[in-house]
């Protein structure tokens, strides 16, 4: 017996009731963490700036239950979990929740009647994405990564359209569906001017919010050896809470010359002041040097989903922008003598500068605005 779906519902333009006449209204999905979270709501925010209303599809774990409220943008919770290095139970109990989660999101679009679809991937987006296409709405993905997570991977042969960042992404999705828009960055990054290195070098080194061991510990093994050889450097590191304390008591110690914090509120100013930085390469962090225009040394995160870190750090160094230390060989010797080559190499670190300029792609959350628009105005049939 042939089995077909039925499409329940039609495309139509309508608005979420009591939003004050929108335009159209546009499902954002996507979580887990902030890489996922903050593209989609600077994607909102030009949705609302265009007079459009918008709703996040998310769970109560991911970090988009603390930052999409702030945002005053509605926000709906399904149940799943992730199925990538999760182990065999959590998958199970994944495999388990995924038609309820469809469910759940199949009512969450009867209610709110979205022309279309945003997802930025992550494990919350199948659920989302897989009920919308029943339902005949068409899905935009947006793939931050050189290597595409799978439930974007999953989702490309029905997506109506699909937004990169790196070519090498391409290969996963029907060609003539895919647009480079790049990944929204706050327009801080875009605004900081070139930065010619002069005297002292300052080395900004993050591992993110929550900081890095590894990079926190090859950061403080270098101290010494950049002293022991007069090495001048200015240092802005980042270390996470954990290791805040250890790390700025041997700070103080040596007598190095910058600041040791756990935590950066003000990561533009940061980059202004750095001449080259050391971090993981995360799609928000790759996205952030090349809207600044900054050279770096990449430290893939080991763990990270189909090694999609390990693939965005190979894009930016084939392309001469990064240099790309492996996690496991990230020592505070490796530190020092990469730190100290690119220093001393005449150019190096305004032409890695310049090559990570040619990632930039200021506009995407306008341009991803545009094609939501486009696709809930008919898509594909209206550009022919």
């Amino acid at each position: 017996m042939r089995v077909r779906i039925r499409h329940l519902y039609e495309r139509k333009k309508t608005s979420v009731p009591g939003k004050g006449g929108a335009r159209f209204t546009f499902l954002l999905t996507g979580g887990g963490t902030g890489g996922h979270v903050f593209p989609a709501i600077a994607v909102a925010r030009e949705l609302r700036r265009r007079g459009h209303a918008a709703f996040f599809v998310g769970t109560r774990e991911g970090l988009e239950s603390k930052l999409v409220p702030p945002e005053n943008i509605p926000l709906e919770f399904i149940e799943i979990g992730g199925l990538k290095r999760v182990g065999w139970k959590q998958t199970l109990r994944t495999v388990w929740q995924l038609p309820a989660a469809v469910a759940q999101s199949m009512r969450l679009i009867r209610r709110y009647r979205p022309a279309a679809v945003f997802s930025m991937g992550g494990y919350v987006a199948g659920p989302a994405t897989l009920a919308a296409w029943i339902l005949r709405r068409p899905v935009v993905l947006m793939e931050p990564n050189a290597m595409p997570g799978m439930a974007n991977r999953y989702m490309a042969k029905i997506a109506a359209r699909a937004c990169l960042s790196f070519p090498e992404a391409r290969e996963y999705f029907p060609a003539d569906r895919i647009e480079m828009t790049g990944l929204p960055v706050r327009s801080e990054f875009f605004e900081i001017p070139k930065k010619t290195p002069g005297g002292k070098l300052t080395v900004l080194v993050t591992g993110g919010s929550r900081g890095s061991r590894r990079l926190n510990d090859a950061g403080e093994a270098s101290w010494r050896l950049f002293r022991a050889n007069q090495v001048a450097i200015r240092w802005i590191h980042q270390t996470g809470s954990q290791d805040y304390a250890r790390l700025a008591e041997a700070f103080r110690e040596l007598g190095c010359d910058g600041q040791v914090t756990p935590f950066i509120e003000n990561m533009p100013r940061a980059f202004a002041q750095s001449d080259l930085v050391v971090c993981r390469s995360g799609a928000g962090a790759v996205a952030e040097l090349a809207a600044a225009g900054k050279p770096s040394i990449l430290t893939p995160y080991p763990f990270a989903a189909d090694e999609h870190q390990l693939r965005n750090a190979e894009a930016m160094s084939k392309a001469g922008a990064a240099r790309l230390v492996l996690d496991r060989e990230m020592t505070g010797e490796e530190l020092f003598h990469t730190v100290r080559s690119l220093a001393e190499a005449p150019g190096a670190l305004e032409r890695m500068g310049e090559a990570a300029r040619q990632f930039a792609r200021p506009g995407a959350a306008r341009r991803a605005a545009e094609i939501l628009e486009e696709e809930a105005s008919g898509g594909r049939r209206k550009r022919s």
